[in-house]
């Protein structure tokens, strides 16, 4: 248990409540931040009597030895907020993605770099079962050298998480697919042992852009409006005022070790999961479910349809989603805060699944032109490489 360890939560909105996963393990949750002047009663019910600062700045004067904050504002916030706490010395849990443009990423890279504070970007999905089962069955070599990885992205939930709220805004997400591709982009770069170079992607507006019902949903958070009874999509209601962004996006990516990989994202599907396919040069494992009571196939051998593969293996944990790896990802930071233990996720992972993103987003605007993803500076990587190494596979 860490119980050394002051914390505060900035942004008290749907994703606030992981900062119990810090309570759970031991960490005094003292403060909270939010502008919203409902901001206080949210945070009255889900951490109890804590004092709710309007800004950063007041919390700093409030909290002068804060240990640390979870930053869990909205994504066009990030960079500013980020900045601001690792510059005074705080370290930072920041939920993904670490940013909506790739000059903010290198912005809050840069301010850890310059503070010496401890910066974790909360791709939980490494934590996921289903993600660390298929990077097991990579690096035993089971199917040798991965070539290509495919994954689908069924958003099932699109129309309740990413249309009634900010989300569905370009000035607040640059598009959804950097701000829920960058899970999984991280996940293809994570697999595959590289990063994305070149990409060329295409996307459009196709289903949410035809609902009529709008309304302004800023008294409310997606606790308030989420059901599985807002079916099917054309039916939805109370949808944002200001839509942008695309509800349909996918995108070929090129990685600097080779591999080539695809990422397809919907956010109307009637289901909700994600599918991967790697390929490598000896056979390919593909993920049925993405949580508990799914498995994991693996074909090895040469044959006709075999819809079962040569072997499966079951895929336990994340019952509601990835809850369990939120859980397993704070404990990492917590650890990481006070002892600088290797970690799986590191800041400039986050940044190149942003910088992947970002170019996507260009290409599909541009009417598929291809794009370059410019790399991190090299100074940087180097600081992050020996200040927040990674832990390394064969202690997974």
């Amino acid at each position: 248990m860490i119980k050394d360890l002051t914390i505060a939560v900035v942004g008290v909105g749907a994703r606030a409540p992981i900062a119990e996963h810090a309570v759970a393990e031991g960490a005094r949750l003292v403060a909270a931040v939010d502008p919203d002047d409902r901001a206080a009663e949210r945070a009255a019910r889900w951490f109890g009597d804590i004092p709710v600062h309007r800004d950063v700045s007041a919390l700093l004067r409030a909290c002068p030895d804060l240990d640390a904050a979870i930053v869990t504002s909205p994504d066009h916030t990030h960079a500013e907020v980020s900045e601001r706490l690792l510059s005074a010395g705080v370290a930072v849990y920041l939920e993904k993605p670490l940013a909506t443009t790739i000059e903010d990423a290198d912005r809050v890279l840069a301010a850890a770099h310059a503070s010496g504070a401890r910066l974790y970007v909360g791709h939980n999905m490494r934590h996921m079962h289903v993600v660390r089962l298929m990077r097991e069955i990579i690096a035993r070599g089971d199917i040798g050298e991965v070539t290509s990885i495919w994954c689908r992205h069924f958003v099932g939930h699109g129309g309740d998480f990413y249309f009634k709220d900010w989300h569905a805004e370009r000035a607040k997400t640059t598009s959804l697919l950097l701000q829920k591709g960058a899970h999984d982009i991280d996940v293809v770069h994570w697999l595959a042992g590289g990063v994305t170079r070149e990409v060329v992607a295409m996307g459009d507006l196709t289903v949410y852009g035809r609902v009529d019902s709008r309304r302004d949903n800023s008294d409310r958070t997606m606790r308030d409006w989420f059901s599985l009874d807002n079916w099917p999509p054309l039916a939805q209601t109370d949808l944002n005022r200001d839509i942008d962004v695309e509800d349909l996006s996918m995108v070929l990516m090129r990685l600097d070790n080779g591999v080539l990989a695809s990422y397809q994202q919907c956010h109307y599907t009637p289901d909700y999961w994600r599918n991967y396919t790697v390929i490598g040069t000896e056979g390919r494992i593909e993920n049925f479910g993405d949580g508990a009571g799914g498995e994991v196939r693996v074909w090895t051998k040469r044959t006709g349809y075999l819809p079962g593969g040569d072997r499966s293996y079951p895929i336990t944990g994340d019952d509601g989603g990835h809850g369990d790896a939120d859980a397993l990802t704070m404990a990492e930071f917590l650890r990481f805060v006070r002892d600088g233990v290797p970690t799986d996720t590191d800041p400039v992972s986050a940044r190149e699944a942003i910088a992947a993103g970002c170019a996507a987003t260009r290409s599909l605007r541009t009417g598929s032109t291809p794009q370059r993803v410019p790399p991190v500076a090299p100074e940087v990587a180097a600081y992050f490489a020996a200040h927040q190494p990674a832990r390394p596979l064969l202690d997974h």
